[in-house]
């Protein structure tokens, strides 16, 4: 046996110890995720004063350094939370949007597990040879009110030249002082991509920006497209299929695309959707296992042995799913049946205080959506779309709603109740029927893209299927996945 031969096999031995141990670690990290949650972050719509305390715990823990590294237009701090004690620098920040808070969960059970006495050995690794850099909510001001924009109505992303906001000032600067290595630029994107040409959500989703027109690839952006490529074989093993990558046409005001022009190989991910995930807690697990298995592989090095081409093997992003999408449903107009598909989304509308939501649902597209997709789908073959009627009897309150049978009240027909007192404050209908005013007067039904989705669908002469403010229910079963109605006033 040859010296060279000798060489091949200890290379390959090593790198499939090396592999296994990564293989391990990522699913100890799933499997224990619960043990360093955290408690106090468990929905998307958090806010600057949920971080707080959380952060005054880190600065008055000897492992981490807290520094205040700048402020908001509204003078909410900004902070950015150290650990470890490496010569490789990584930078992670998160909520550069407002409405985007998945990473920021993520970061906080990042910092319980580092605090944690467990996986002595992986964190050992991690910490002597990398510096770890949190910044979590670089928006406070759009977090408060749960929008994209900061208060001076910008987008911090493009801000990237004219620095004109105090936070892309702060992440330009902190960027600059730590000189990173490294950098995870986190976000939120629409639950509607899809991994291209499939009917998988982009669960997660990838990019190494790039840092010019021509799109070259350095060593700084070939890093990242290598890290990335580690991570989307760890969420297939989670999430198989729901991997989606970004256009990376150059943006030169962007963010993630500068700094990766700066010499910092940038990661960006961006968290989409999950069946049956609305406040995006399996996918802030994903993020969880996938940044610190990311970390590690950076921590030992051997992200450098990941073949560069199979980053272009992940799939592009796309924009082709619809909450419910019913197929080849019967359509009567004008004395003529045609045959539709309909794409239907629930859009959130905010509270006031911008603590929870309700849904006010729409017709997004109808006619053939053969190339789409839905989270749920519905085959009409053979059931002809019919609007609703209103209750021949006026509720005299929101109370009597309750001497009521709603699946009753749909199989006759009725999609609307009328309530001659209407409590100003109630803002959706808890029940599967629309609530109207004394004085409303329901339109002429009309199917058209903008209008919200609500009708029933019959089978010969049966009433079997309703669908309310964009929910599918079976009406011989009840089943559906109904949240609210609406109200018209």
């Amino acid at each position: 046996m040859t010296i060279k031969y000798l060489n091949v096999l200890l290379i390959f031995f090593l790198t499939a110890q090396v592999s296994a141990q990564q293989e391990d670690i990522t699913n100890s990290l799933y499997e224990t995720y619960a043990t360093y949650k955290e408690p106090a972050l468990n929905k998307r719509r958090i806010k600057h004063q949920d971080l707080a305390s959380l952060i005054n715990g880190y600065r008055n823990n000897s492992k981490f350094d807290v520094t205040t590294v700048g402020s908001s237009i509204e003078g909410r701090t900004l902070s950015l939370i150290s650990i470890g004690s490496g010569e490789t620098d990584v930078f992670l920040w998160s909520q550069m949007h407002g409405d985007e808070p998945t990473a920021t969960q993520a970061i906080f059970d990042i910092l319980n597990f580092l605090d944690s006495d467990d996986f002595k050995v992986e964190k050992e690794d991690i910490l002597k040879n990398l510096r770890l850099h949190f910044l979590p909510m670089l928006n406070p001001d759009g977090a408060e009110v749960f929008q994209r924009r900061n208060t001076l109505g910008i987008d911090i992303n493009r801000d990237a030249l004219r620095l004109q906001s105090p936070e892309g000032k702060t992440l330009k600067r902190v960027r600059d002082s730590l000189s990173a290595d490294f950098g995870f630029n986190l976000h939120d994107q629409s639950t509607y991509y899809n991994a291209e040409r499939t009917d998988k959500p982009a669960t997660i989703s990838y990019l190494a920006p790039a840092y010019n027109y021509e799109k070259d690839i350095n060593e700084v952006r070939g890093n990242a497209m290598k890290v990335i490529v580690f991570m989307n074989n760890i969420i297939q093993k989670y999430a198989p299929g729901q991997v989606g990558r970004y256009n990376d046409d150059f943006e030169p005001r962007a963010f993630g695309d500068n700094i990766q022009k700066w010499g910092t190989s940038t990661i960006l991910i961006e968290s989409g959707g999950y069946p049956d995930d609305v406040e995006k807690q399996e996918i802030r697990k994903l993020n969880y296992v996938s940044i610190l298995s990311a970390i590690y592989t950076i921590a030992n090095g051997n992200y450098r042995d990941i073949a560069l081409e199979d980053y272009e093997k992940i799939p592009q992003n796309d924009r082709k799913l619809f909450d419910l999408k019913i197929e080849s449903v019967g359509y009567k107009l004008l004395g003529s049946e045609y045959i539709l598909d309909l794409g239907i989304q629930r859009p959130e509308v905010d509270l006031k205080d911008h603590n929870d939501f309700w849904y006010s649902s729409r017709i997004i597209d109808q006619g053939d959506l053969s190339t789409y997709y839905g989270y749920d789908t519905f085959e009409a073959t053979g059931y002809t779309l019919i609007p609703g009627k209103v209750y021949t009897k006026t509720v005299k309150s929101i109370g009597e709603l309750k001497n009521l049978n709603p699946m009753e009240l749909l199989k006759s027909g009725y999609t609307y109740i009328r309530v001659e007192q209407l409590d100003e404050k109630l803002l959706s209908s808890p029940i599967p029927l629309h609530l109207i005013s004394a004085t409303y007067s329901v339109p002429k039904f009309n199917l058209a893209v903008g209008k919200n989705p609500t009708f029933l669908l019959i089978k010969g002469q049966k009433i079997e299927k309703a669908v309310i403010n964009g929910f599918l229910i079976d009406l011989d079963t009840g089943n559906g996945d109904f949240v609210n109605a609406m109200i018209y006033r």
